[in-house]
């Protein structure tokens, strides 16, 4: 069976997060996906750290299955190779900058006006005009901005949250975003100009405590890892000093848990416990008589028996247990693929075909298919200086 998006061909001027992560889901099932990067040191991803063997640990999550294409955009030559790619192109990516691209000449108007079929995507940190347009855009200050950091951390201290999360959030609408233009492109044949923005991105992910204090009048509590709303929710103690952690949903689980798990059943009418609102204004005092009952059993103990009555539990996994995951391990979701520093091993990606497997192919090294690609596409040197 073919992968999905076999045969569509994807040009990408490309940097950091947001749009690598974009373009690597469309690698991942099929695309061509052409990177362009700086001559000699690429994409500046590529000097974040050197902990996967030598080459960056983000770098290598965003980039294989590409080729990699060296090219001096401030040159004839490169602006000339750009275009000569794009002419035959599916779909264009780019997250430079704001402007660069317009003043580059591969702004929308230019580039559909050579492929009318193109679906163009422009990737920044604030959106095309109003007074931040031109603002720099950082993963933790967008965080910022949107709100994010107000509601994440302690009481005492806000905090960011430890992935780019809002370079994740662009770039998965970017990639669904791409994936609707494509569909109406089969319709229609005529291409589609997408821009996305990082704050309206992880702004529509603030849905919950935008209206709960838009309408409620104050903003949700930062809470740590428990929730501002639902109570009992997140981490309690056990008697081994461990912690597990629960999400109790509704109030037939509140009962059950009461009976089953506390053994007793009385807490569940108490006049503070009685709904989740008021749950959640004795928190304190809730976790106080969870605890208690927690108090003389191992964290595998109440973990077990949570399951057996049907509460949802977790432990908190460190980064190495996550890497030996009993239900990935047992699902098969890992893959090895290759690299410039051999062979490295990655989950596949989550949206998986019946009948089909991923690409995950190799990460490239800067300019790795330079040669060969503008071969393809037919530009030489004494052609593009010419023009």
């Amino acid at each position: 069976m073919s992968l999905p998006l076999e045969g569509v061909t994807v040009v990408s001027l490309e940097q950091a997060v947001a749009a690598p992560f974009a373009t690597r889901q469309l690698a991942d099932q099929g695309a061509r996906v052409i990177k362009v990067e700086r001559p000699e040191v690429g994409d500046f991803a590529r000097g974040y750290d050197e902990t996967v063997r030598g080459l960056a640990s983000h770098f290598v999550w965003l980039n294989r299955s590409k080729e990699s294409v060296a090219l001096d955009l401030k040159s004839d030559y490169g602006r000339e190779a750009v275009l000569a790619m794009v002419r035959e192109a599916d779909v264009f990516v780019q997250n430079l900058a704001p402007g660069a691209a317009e003043r580059l000449g591969f702004g929308r108007e230019a580039l559909q006006e050579i492929n009318p079929g193109l679906i163009h995507v422009s990737i920044s940190g604030y959106g095309e005009g109003g007074p931040y347009s031109s603002k720099k855009a950082y993963d933790l200050l967008v965080q910022c901005e949107a709100g994010l950091v107000s509601i994440t951390g302690t009481p005492e201290e806000p905090s960011k949250v430890g992935i780019s999360i809002a370079d994740i959030a662009s770039g998965m609408y970017a990639y669904s975003g791409i994936l609707s233009a494509l569909l109406q492109r089969h319709r229609t044949g005529v291409g589609e100009v997408i821009e996305v923005s990082m704050l309206e991105a992880l702004a529509e992910w603030m849905g919950f405590p935008y209206n709960y204090t838009y309408y409620g009048g104050v903003q949700p509590p930062r809470t740590g890892a428990r929730h501002a709303a639902i109570a009992p929710y997140g981490p309690f103690q056990c008697g081994d000093g461990r912690q597990v952690f629960l999400g109790l949903q509704n109030e037939r689980e509140w009962a059950t848990f009461c009976s089953e798990i506390l053994g007793e059943p009385s807490l569940a009418t108490d006049e503070r416990f009685s709904r989740n609102s008021l749950r959640v204004e004795h928190a304190d005092a809730l976790r106080d008589e969870i605890e208690r009952g927690f108090a003389a059993s191992t964290v595998e103990e109440v973990a077990d028996k949570l399951e057996s009555v049907g509460i949802a539990n977790a432990l908190l996994r460190s980064l190495h247990e996550l890497a030996e995951h009993p239900q990935l391990e047992a699902r098969g979701r890992w893959r090895d693929y290759d690299s410039p520093a051999g062979t490295l091993r990655a989950l596949i990606p989550p949206a998986t075909f019946r009948g089909a497997q991923p690409v995950m192919g190799a990460v490239p090294e800067v300019g790795q298919h330079t040669e060969s690609v503008l071969a393809e596409f037919g530009v030489v040197r004494e052609q593009a200086s010419a023009k």
